[in-house]
């Protein structure tokens, strides 16, 4: 660009003319700063360069003009540009009539330059265009990304430059920044000529430090303290400690906000004439930090006087309900149970039928004792109805599966209860955007309106590919494909497949929740499980048994109400439980053929050996009515089931469960706090012979630990054997203490411990998850804190292996083996071919000089079994957790602190878990 020229005219300039034309024709970017080089593809000239003020027009002349022509024009057309100004062929040329001319032509913002000239009657009208933008250049934006900012500017490339958008454009962008806590922010546009009148338009942004919230004055508050009140905001001032906060930054907006949390705090505690007389955030001097005042004014605190109830329904008691308002005549006044009351009442007309009913409460201050008097009036509003449903955004999902969710159809009576219910049934899909709603639009009618949702789809489809190590299962491979709208019916098929050292499994499995677009849900797996049990020794895991399930399972539920459900299942399990032969089996009758040892591997063990087949009925019945199946944030979940196997097959018995968990979000401050309660038991329909045999197997028992019942390790609570072996002396003879029993190694790394199962078990939680900053938040991190509380028991007490000399070596005829130093003289025996001594087996306990000899025993079998924990005492436990949805895959780690436990219990305080499920 080669500058803005002036204006030409003949004649003398009229003041009036030069006036217009300084004000129409300023400079390009008036107001933003002036401009240095930004590319090398050409000469840059500041944007901000004033225009020279075009020439006046010339005084007032008499010609008649006779031809108008324009010079100059590229991409314009000479007749688009004559359509801008009002002068015509014929009409008289007069300095005003020029100078309304150059008016028009500053306001189309389409020219660089431009002026008017008459020759004799012949208007010349000279411009230069304004060049086209080729693209638009962001520099030194590293915090909000071109992605977040070009969105947001009205320049864009092949537009035509204008000066008023690029200081909109140059305001915007600081705005943004502004959102962002970045009041330092500043923006530079520069421009850079290119060939053809193009230029490229280049924001030279400055983010500057974050603006943090630096001190939080509170003026006027006697009865709380500073303390006290800044807890109220969401605003906090910055400290080390909130590093993780991101409201330590100043915002305008949640500057209003924290005035009403103010007020809402106030009007909590009684003190219904509060104001905030004023609130002003200032600049630190250095321009980096805000300082935020607050002026308030408490007024008196007020007590509840008289509050009722008055009912224009007939089916409820004015008087009744009165008497049962939560709040009391001499209670402090609480803005918070007056709205609560609010909503109680609303719902509670819903639920009788008047989805229509009003609710008002009607306030009367009285300020001479400090009463605030209630009125809650109960009236029904008028009848809506909904006109129609209309579903718009989905490309996949066929409308049914989203039709079926309403809770309300074409022509029922319009209930807010019923619209609340539909968007979190339709939210528990995650079919769509978080944050779904239900939008309600005027009808034709007055009492029609429509119900819209406007959806958003989001991919259902998953593929994962992890790995991992947990305390549990060490190392991880699983791999996974799912979908969960498969196509767009809502149906969900899936196939998984998982390895690591002590588990495999594969699964396929479908599910329908409308079967034959009957409100019937059905569903179908197929799968293969091996299992390896274990024990520790040393704190190493060790196989003890394994077991592997091949079956399928079939299911099929109804819905009894909105919330509630009944379940129907059948599961066909073909087991088989194997162990070690070379660990635990032996001859033991000399007949050549290995079997369970149970010295080595303990009766219990052997116990549970064999193949079998169980076929299992099962029905449950399950109310839920969480706001969110993948994170709810309150509502709650009650599930009641009854297993009876015993359908053909080789067990017989029947299994009861229960399990409930409610959520709360505590003062919509984003802290969630849950509690859990379950417990279950079997009831065995058959015998099985022998002491010490439980008439439930094994495989079938209840466990408890890790993860259900942190603190403790997986199977860690409950009936176990415990393997301790005696302390031996060097002749391999048990060590005993005073009162002539054998002592034993008490570590709890060098015992054996096999969890044996049981048949009851009950657990309860209670947790708090504590919300974070932005930026926590961003990354998936959610804190807890916890507590645990459980026991299982109820199991036979198994027979007991007791031998704490161990289990000696014999030879052929059956004599105990013994190793000797000493010869029949009584003197060392030596080694023929070397002279040095050495040791030969005997039978004799004694040597000649009658010190015993060395006994020789089977390796770790100076043992003696333990049965410990089968005991319904509560074991507690409390710790703080955290889960972190990291980009390899979810973990969960959990420090934990036993408050109270029962002898034999593994404790684990510090566990965690990458790469699978929690």
């Amino acid at each position: 660009m080669d500058g803005y020229r002036p204006a030409q005219f003949s004649g003398n300039p009229s003041p009036i003319g030069r006036l217009a034309v300084l004000l129409c024709c300023g400079s390009i970017l008036a107001g933003v700063p002036g401009v240095a080089m930004a590319q090398t593809q050409g000469a840059a000239q500041p944007a901000d360069t004033p225009a020279p003020a075009p020439t006046p027009a010339p005084a007032p002349q008499t010609d008649t003009i006779r031809t108008i022509s324009v010079v100059g024009a590229e991409r314009l057309e000479p007749t688009t540009i004559l359509s801008y100004i009002r002068l015509r062929v014929g009409q008289q040329y007069t300095s005003a009539a020029a100078d309304e001319a150059l008016k028009d032509l500053g306001a189309t913002e389409l020219f660089a330059n431009f002026s008017i000239r008459n020759d004799n009657g012949n208007v010349v009208i000279n411009v230069t265009e304004n060049p086209v933008i080729n693209r638009i250049v962001l520099e030194g934006n590293d915090r909000l990304k071109n992605d977040k900012i070009l969105p947001e500017i009205k320049l864009s490339p092949r537009q035509i430059f204008t000066r008023s958008k690029v200081r909109a454009d140059v305001a915007r962008i600081i705005e943004l920044y502004k959102r962002q806590g970045r009041f330092a922010a500043q923006v530079e546009p520069k421009m850079v000529q290119l060939p053809q009148n193009r230029v490229d338009i280049v924001f030279e942004i400055s983010e500057g430090p974050k603006s943090k919230v630096r001190q939080i004055n509170i003026l006027g508050n006697e009865k709380f303290s500073d303390g006290d009140l800044r807890g109220e905001m969401v605003t906090k001032q910055a400290r080390l400690t909130s590093f993780f906060s991101s409201n330590t930054s100043y915002d305008p907006d949640r500057l209003a906000f924290d005035q009403q949390k103010l007020r809402q705090f106030y009007l909590t505690e009684g003190y219904a004439d509060f104001r905030v007389v004023s609130a002003v955030a200032e600049l630190t001097p250095d321009q980096k930090d805000f300082i935020i005042t607050y002026v308030v004014e408490e007024g008196e605190r007020y007590k509840f006087g008289e509050v009722k109830v008055d009912s224009q329904l007939r089916d409820f008691d004015s008087d009744a309900m009165s008497g049962n308002l939560p709040m009391q005549s001499g209670d402090f006044y609480n803005a918070k149970i007056v709205e609560d009351t609010v909503e109680q009442l609303t719902e509670l007309a819903g639920r009788f039928g008047y989805a229509f009913a009003d609710v008002q409460p009607r306030f009367k201050s009285n300020p001479e004792d400090l009463t605030m008097d209630i009125t809650f009036i109960l009236r029904e509003a008028p009848r809506v109805y909904v006109e129609r449903v209309d579903i718009n955004g989905n490309t996949l999902t066929q409308d049914k599966v989203i039709r079926r969710e309403f809770r309300l159809a074409e022509g029922d009576a319009f209930n807010s209860l019923g619209v609340q219910r539909t968007t979190a049934r339709i939210n528990s899909l995650g079919y769509f955007q978080e944050n779904f709603e239900v939008t309600q639009v005027e009808g034709s009618a007055p009492d029609r309106i429509i119900l819209e949702a406007n959806i958003e789809e989001r991919p259902t489809g998953e593929l994962q590919f992890s790995a991992g190590f947990s305390s549990i299962e060490q190392f991880i491979l699983a791999g996974s494909i799912r979908q969960r709208n498969f196509r767009g019916r809502g149906q969900t098929v899936g196939l998984s497949v998982n390895y690591s050292q002590f588990s495999r499994s594969a699964q396929v499995s479908f599910s329908e929740p409308y079967l034959l677009d009957r409100n019937i849900s059905a569903g179908v797996d197929i799968y293969r499980r091996d299992f390896n049990s274990f024990n520790f020794t040393n704190r190493d895991r060790n196989t003890t048994f394994r077991q592997s399930t091949t079956g399928f399972s079939m299911r099929a539920g109804v819905p009894l109400t909105e919330f509630m459900s009944l379940i129907g299942s059948y599961t066909l399990n073909y087991e088989d439980v194997t162990l070690d032969e070379n660990q635990f089996f032996s001859d033991l009758d000399g007949d050549g053929v290995r079997e369970c040892d149970p010295q080595r591997a303990g009766r219990f063990l052997c116990d549970a050996l064999g193949t079998r087949l169980s076929s299992i009925l099962g029905l449950s019945l399950n109310y839920n009515s969480l706001n969110s199946r993948i994170r709810p944030t309150r509502g709650k979940t009650v599930s009641l089931s009854a297993e009876f196997a015993g359908l053909g097959g080789d067990v017989r018995y029947v299994r009861f469960r229960g399990r409930g968990q409610q959520f709360w979000n505590v003062g919509n401050s984003g802290f969630i706090f849950s509690i859990l309660a379950e417990g279950g038991t079997i009831i065995p329909l058959q015998e099985r012979t022998g002491a010490g045999v439980d008439d439930i197997l094994l495989t079938d028992r209840f466990f408890l630990g890790e993860p259900q019942f942190r603190g403790f390790a997986i199977r860690g609570v409950g009936p176990r054997v415990l393997t301790r072996f005696s302390l031996l002396d060097e002749n391999n003879r048990p060590i005993l203490d005073d009162n002539g029993n054998p002592t034993y190694n008490l570590a709890r790394q060098q015992t054996r411990d096999d969890a044996i199962g049981g048949r009851n078990y009950y657990l309860g939680r209670a947790e708090l998850e504590i919300p974070l900053g932005t930026g926590a938040r961003e990354l998936g991190l959610r804190p807890s804190i916890w507590a645990d509380i459980g026991a299982l028991w109820g199991v036979e007490t198994p027979l007991l292996f007791d031998n704490t000399s161990g289990i000696p070596v014999v030879d052929a005829s059956g004599n105990p083996l013994y190793i000797t130093g000493v010869g029949p003289d009584g003197q060392p025996i030596l080694n023929p071919d070397t002279g040095q001594p050495t040791t030969v087996q005997t039978t004799a306990e004694f040597d000649v000089n009658g010190d015993p000899n060395i006994a020789q025993i089977f390796p770790n079998t100076n043992r003696r079994e333990f049965f410990l924990g089968n005991s319904p005492s509560p074991r507690i436990t409390a710790g703080i957790g955290v889960n972190w949805n990291s980009p390899f895959g979810p973990f969960r780690i959990d420090f934990a602190q036993i408050i109270r436990k029962v002898e034999g219990d593994d404790e684990r305080i510090f566990t965690f878990n990458v790469g699978t499920q929690f």
